[in-house]
């Protein structure tokens, strides 16, 4: 007789935690509104925004998996991988604003020389 009853328990909570496990994602499922609808809940102009930079954010996007699929063919991690293209790239960047510093300053002295002034001296 206690084994029917600690059978009728166990069964009672099966029950209950399956409808838990199973049911508690399903209700949440069916309550979380969709992309679509929450895109049409926004304001209009949000909406044209968003339909504006879409492409963009689109385009980014492809580009940083092109570029995660570039690091991967590396026998080295990801994360190092990127570490260094950021270092090149930022070297490269100074490099590029120093060269365009260097072409500023020749062009302010081709345009001194232009006028006849005389060479500016750093001291």
């Amino acid at each position: 007789m206690a084994r029917s009853g600690r059978l009728g328990l166990w069964l009672k909570m099966l029950g209950i935690g399956g409808v838990v496990c199973v049911g508690g994602p399903a209700f949440v499922y069916w309550v979380q509104p969709t992309d679509e609808e929450l895109f049409l809940r926004y304001n209009p102009d949000l909406q044209k925004k968003s339909l504006d930079r879409r492409y963009e954010r689109e385009k980014e996007f492809d580009d940083y998996v092109v570029q995660l699929k570039e690091y991967a063919k590396s026998n080295k991690p990801i994360w190092a991988v990127q570490e260094e293209d950021m270092r090149t790239r930022k070297e490269e960047k100074l490099r590029q604003q120093a060269l365009e510093a260097e072409e500023a300053k020749n062009r302010k002295e081709a345009m001194r020389k232009e006028v006849g002034l005389p060479p500016k001296t750093d001291s």
